[in-house]
């Protein structure tokens, strides 16, 4: 496992990396995804979160990425407020995240290995400083033989492994993934899961949304589970 997090929690004495506090959102004035949702997720901690379609899972997502905001309650990232922090402020919460999402949002022109360089380069880092991480990676995820090759050519198995390798080789202190292994056959799925509790492991916050219970049960992560935009099961 080529990766080895930031322990910003530790050396900030940040003990929460996520909290919500009476969440609410809708995208409609008669229809709340999301309803008083109360949320800690503790710095270090793995959690699923589980639940129908149409349950509000994405949309949590969304928020925790910022890309939302809600329209009740307030939502701490990394021991700051994040509900009344300014538009120009918000790239500096992003940039602590790694983020997996349905749709991939790969991007076609680039070689596998420019998209999963892309957050490291955009940092300003030296590719002769990544570029053996970026291997690393894309190795672990089963595309070391595919670095030069560009996403219109892959499956979307392959393209969901390429957008995990993207979202982790920033080193994050926050991973969110929605459905990670939604496209992945049940091996790829374990080995990638394997990925997130290795991370994990060495300090960093992971939550999962997906529909798979029963990998939800193996990880021995914590589970919850949102039914009708309200949150149960190991919710604090």
């Amino acid at each position: 496992m080529p990766v080895q997090p930031r322990r910003a929690y530790e050396s900030d004495a940040v003990t929460e990396t996520v909290r919500l506090s009476g969440v609410g959102f809708g995208y409609a004035a008669t229809h709340r995804a999301l309803r008083d949702v109360n949320l800690t997720l503790p710095a270090g901690s793995f959690h699923f979160l589980t639940g129908a379609s149409g349950a509000g899972k994405s949309t949590l997502l969304k928020l925790l990425t910022l890309a939302e905001h809600p329209l009740t309650g307030t939502l701490h990232l990394f021991g700051e407020d994040a509900t009344t922090a300014p538009r120009r402020a918000l790239p500096a919460f992003r940039r602590r995240m790694g983020v997996v999402f349905q749709d991939f949002r790969l991007l076609d022109h680039l070689s596998a290995f420019d998209n999963v360089a892309l957050p490291l380069r955009l940092t300003g880092g030296r590719q002769a400083d990544y570029a053996g991480d970026v291997e690393e990676m894309l190795d672990w995820v089963g595309l070391g033989d595919r670095m030069d090759d560009r996403p219109p050519s892959f499956s979307g198995g392959e393209k969901q492994r390429l957008a995990i390798a993207r979202a982790v080789v920033t080193r994050p202190e926050l991973i969110l993934a929605d459905e990670p292994t939604g496209s992945v056959d049940a091996a790829m799925g374990e080995r990638l899961l394997k990925l997130f509790q290795s991370l994990n492991r060495l300090g960093t916050t992971v939550l999962i949304a997906s529909h798979d219970q029963a990998l939800a049960e193996r990880s021995g992560a914590t589970v919850l589970r949102l039914e009708g935009g309200r949150l149960t099961g190991g919710a604090t």
